[in-house]
């Protein structure tokens, strides 16, 4: 019976090319405006690590001056991370399965022959337990271990591009290069690995929250031998008690990322509980004079709190969903044209035995057709309409591409869309009285 309606269907849209080009147009415009949109956001706020994102924690602790507080003021965006020596506090604090830190870092790797020009190097120093704790994926090698984050030992992991570029194809395990005047030995290189948005470390300084690649791991204690700031950003609450690197360690700057993986999320006050009682420890010292409490985000929670998905997109998927409803209302209004035109056929075919339910069924199926049509020519809309977006935005290069959940949300949205549109046109022509039309003829 459905194909027999999916004939009747077909047949009826080809009567008048026209009138059903010009439905299939108008579904195909507003879905593609709202899927545009749609899938930007989509990628935007995307949960890369969703069965274990309720587990990782970033702690953040307020240790600006008490002049100038204002209960409830959100901190400026570069507050967002912590002082050195609360994050060798939160290392050795037990808590949680894993923990690590990440400093933002660039480096210029000295050729091997004068002749050659300088390559530089952005990425992250920080723990061993980074890669684990984001699953982060190996082509070659390993990572280096806990005893090598301990003293600081000059080895390194290499992204899969930048291994290429520095050595060729290969495995390149166990080759060294030179950067901050110190010789590093290469222990593994990572695998083709670019989460979007880069939640391990938002606050960067090569490419912000959805461009860049990491090109270098290292030990965060060889960076700190090394003596090196952060890429990112480095904000101080108050000058360094003594001059150089070292006072720089021991200040109240804040320039260091920090995460805590628990094995549970149900741990989460656990560690609630063991940062409230660091902050009351370090006021006893004269620090953390502010009343504000320590904060906990986890992976959402912290995007979130960053606005990484800026409230002007989320406006945008607003706006263009009531496009898609302005669309339907007038693909409604074509329908009614067209399922009016036909009441008398309807009339002869309830005369001879057709069902209100049969007519029913058969115009649904009808504007199903319309939806799936406008949903082929809206999919070819949007990714005419995303492609535009990479090469207007080099920010939005990354976030504006289709994956197979947005394909099949476009033919769903175009499917529902249709459907709804027709309910009031298909109602009315189930309703259509068959004495009343036999005696107009």
């Amino acid at each position: 019976m459905f194909r027999y309606h999916l004939m009747l269907g077909v047949r009826s849209l080809r009567r008048n090319p026209i009138l059903t080009a010009l439905m299939v147009l108008t579904l195909a415009i507003g879905v593609a405006a709202s899927v545009s949109t749609m899938t930007v956001l989509h990628v935007m706020s995307g949960d890369q690590i969703p069965h274990k994102s309720n587990r990782l924690i970033v702690p953040l602790l307020d240790v600006d001056q008490l002049q100038g507080y204002v209960p409830g003021e959100k901190p400026p965006f570069f507050h967002n991370q912590v002082t050195y020596q609360d994050s060798m506090a939160m290392l050795r604090s037990g808590q949680g399965v894993r923990r690590t830190v990440v400093l933002d870092i660039f480096g210029v790797v000295e050729p091997a022959r004068p002749d050659l020009p300088m390559a530089t190097l952005e990425g992250v120093a920080t723990t061993t337990d980074y890669f684990r704790m984001f699953e982060v994926p190996f082509r070659y090698g390993v990572p280096w271990r806990a005893e090598q984050d301990r003293v600081g030992s000059n080895v390194a992991v290499l992204s899969l591009r930048r291994a290429e570029a520095l050595f060729g194809t290969g495995n390149p395990v166990g080759k060294r290069f030179r950067m901050w005047n110190r010789e590093f030995t290469v222990l593994g290189v990572v695998d083709t690995w670019n989460p979007v948005p880069r939640y391990t470390h938002i606050i960067n300084g090569n490419g912000g929250s959805f461009n860049g690649q990491d090109d270098v791991y290292v030990p965060f204690a060889s960076a700190v031998a090394a003596e090196q700031g952060s890429n990112g950003s480095t904000s101080c609450m108050q000058d360094p008690p003594r001059p150089g690197y070292q006072g720089f360690l021991e200040s109240e700057c804040i320039w260091l990322q920090f995460w805590f993986e628990l094995a549970s999320a149900a741990d989460r006050p656990k560690l609630k509980d063991w940062m409230d009682g660091y902050v009351r420890e370090q006021k006893r010292l004269g620090r953390m004079q502010r009343p504000d409490p320590a904060r906990l985000y986890d992976v959402r929670e912290w995007l979130d709190h960053l606005e990484v998905v800026p409230n002007d997109h989320k406006a945008a998927v607003w706006l263009s969903l009531g496009f898609l409803l302005l669309c339907m209302v007038n693909t409604m209004g074509l329908l009614l044209a067209k399922f009016s035109a036909r009441a008398a056929e309807i009339g002869v075919r309830r005369a001879l035995g057709a069902t209100r339910g049969t007519i029913f069924r058969q115009f649904m199926v009808e504007a199903s057709v319309i939806g799936l049509a406008g949903g082929s020519l809206g999919l070819v809309l949007s990714v005419a309409s995303l492609w535009i977006i990479r090469r207007q935005s080099r920010d939005l290069s990354v976030v504006a591409r289709m994956d197979w959940e947005m394909l099949a949300l476009t033919f769903g949205i175009a499917l529902l869309a249709a459907l709804v549109a027709g309910l009031l046109p298909t109602w009315r022509s189930s309703r259509v009285m068959p004495a009343l039309q036999l005696k107009s003829q």
